[in-house]
């Protein structure tokens, strides 16, 4: 008799294992399709985080473009950097050998 009993437990906690094994495998499952909802959203929300920082660079630009007092000084060195951006590429295409390492004499 005591031996099944023994067997009876067993067989009872195997049950409960098995049982817990199925819902934690469904409850890992559902949380896994969670994150990867969560992780499409962050991506989506971090793009939508570019797309207006550029917005707002370039309406700051505007801004300090159409006399905007806040941003003029923004808009100018921005403006002034870019400009030598140009002067730099003109430079090389009329100096191809030149380099960044080589002085330039200015």
């Amino acid at each position: 008799m005591a031996e099944k009993s023994v067997i009876t437990n067993i067989e009872a906690r195997v049950r409960l294992l098995i049982d817990d094994h199925k819902r934690l495998s469904g409850l890992c499952t559902e949380l896994a399709q969670q994150r990867d909802a969560l992780q499409r959203e962050k991506r989506a929300l971090q793009e939508q985080v570019r797309d207006l920082e550029a917005e707002v660079a370039k309406l700051q630009l505007v801004d300090g473009l159409a006399g905007g007092r806040t941003n003029r000084d923004k808009a100018r060195a921005r403006v002034n950097r870019l400009m030598r951006e140009v002067d730099k590429c003109i430079a090389l295409v009329g100096n191809p050998s030149q380099t960044d390492s080589e002085p330039s004499g200015k």
